[in-house]
């Protein structure tokens, strides 16, 4: 092995076990210990809707952040301060003060969008000229700290581990994990080149309603996946409460994720990126809804690849569109199109509290949420469909770099 290819294998390694902590961790280890926290009788489903919703909504506050910060700050140090609030954040997480919960989950949200925007731009900009399947590897990172965080939540589940104990381990893991790969982001980062997505406008006018529209099909995917990302295992554990595979959909979702993005990594470029997301939408919307129509361990298994296998797939997909659409200022598009999907997910959670409010049992409850999040995705791809025919889209095969 040559040492440029050492090097951008370490860079790979290094960028995905990032993205694992800012994602896997920052994100989404609440929903593998949720229910610990609700066993031990220190969250409600009320109470931890409002911790989800936190969450989301500094999601949204640091991709708009990410948007301000000063190109002249040190990528790298921006990452390092990331995954070092993410480790402090979720081992306060542990500590039997309630009240600081909310704050803690809104601060986690915050790191987790700027340590998700930072590590992808410079780790990106390192593997410039590198094959795309290499730089796109990086984004294994969020479903393998899902599936990581849910495997490890099932052994501490076995071993009767509180959700003080769950927050405590998972804050040692990210704090082990971080100092592994400090010494990879030594370099200060460099302007990445924009990744190719097919013929991309650089004349004549852009239909205004073109970004609007793809700007809120995008934001109903981040509606559409929520509910199932957010209470997998609450569903699970209302649907077969005493089967021992209670703790396997979550891992499933994020090995789901794993392979979903190295699947996007190498479809044919030349095409229609909007084919693909309606096909992802799609499969999202079945998986979604399969936990709903077969409420058994097999059909939780079903719903967790469905769901897991587009969860990062969208994201890519929908990112190379709007450098199709917007060939100038794109970064600032991408960070519209971030916001606006953690506006959806924002949604998600009081949703979901507003119904339990008025159904008389969690079961129904959940069937109805879940039945409107798979009609959401469906209504997105429906405007996908439109766009197609309204904004037809010519796409071609790289040219040769001059």
């Amino acid at each position: 092995m040559s040492r440029r290819v050492a090097d951008q294998l370490t860079i790979v390694l290094a960028g995905s076990a990032s993205l694992a902590i800012a994602m896997g961790v920052g994100r989404f280890a609440f929903t593998p210990i949720l229910p610990m926290m609700l066993h031990d009788g220190t969250v409600d489903l009320t109470v931890a809707g409002r911790l989800a919703t936190a969450n989301y909504v500094g999601y949204l506050v640091g991709a708009l952040a990410a948007m301000l910060i000063p190109k002249e700050w040190p990528q790298t140090t921006i990452i390092k301060s990331a995954l070092l609030l993410t480790v402090v954040l979720t081992a306060l997480m542990a500590l039997p003060f309630p009240t600081t919960w909310t704050g803690l989950r809104f601060l986690a949200g915050v790191a987790s969008a700027i340590g998700f925007v930072f590590t992808s731009g410079w780790c990106l900009a390192e593997l410039t000229g590198s094959t795309a399947s290499i730089g796109s590897a990086i984004f294994t990172g969020p479903g393998a700290g899902i599936a990581v965080s849910g495997l490890a939540a099932s052994v501490m589940t076995a071993l009767s581990f509180t959700g003080q104990g769950a927050w405590t381990t998972f804050a040692v893991m990210s704090a082990a994990i971080s100092a592994l790969i400090w010494r990879v982001f030594r370099k200060p980062g460099r302007d990445v080149e924009p990744f190719y997505v097919g013929k991309a406008r650089t004349s004549g006018r852009v239909p205004r309603t073109e970004m609007p529209m793809f700007a809120v099909a995008y934001g109903l995917a981040g509606f559409g996946y929520i509910v199932t990302a957010t209470y997998l295992p609450v569903i699970a554990k209302n649907a077969i409460p005493d089967s021992p595979l209670l703790t396997v959909f979550w891992p499933l979702f994020g090995i789901s994720a794993v392979v979903g993005s190295l699947l996007a990594s190498r479809v044919r470029k030349s095409a229609d990126a909007r084919l693909y997301l309606i096909g992802s939408y799609l499969v999202q919307a079945a998986g979604v809804a399969m936990s709903v129509v077969w409420e058994d361990a097999v059909g939780l298994a079903l719903s967790s690849i469905l769901v897991g296998v587009p969860f990062t797939a969208i994201s890519y997909f929908a990112m190379n569109e709007v450098r199709r659409i917007r060939s100038s200022h794109h970064a600032r598009y991408m960070g519209l199109l971030t916001a606006v999907f953690a506006v959806g997910q924002i949604m998600g959670p009081p949703v979901v509290g507003a119904i339990f409010a008025r159904q008389v049992n969690s079961d129904s409850a959940f069937a109805l949420a879940l039945g409107i999040a798979s009609i959401t995705l469906v209504v997105g791809a429906v405007i996908l469909v439109a766009m197609i025919v309204m904004f037809p889209a010519r796409v071609h095969h790289r040219p040769q770099e001059r």
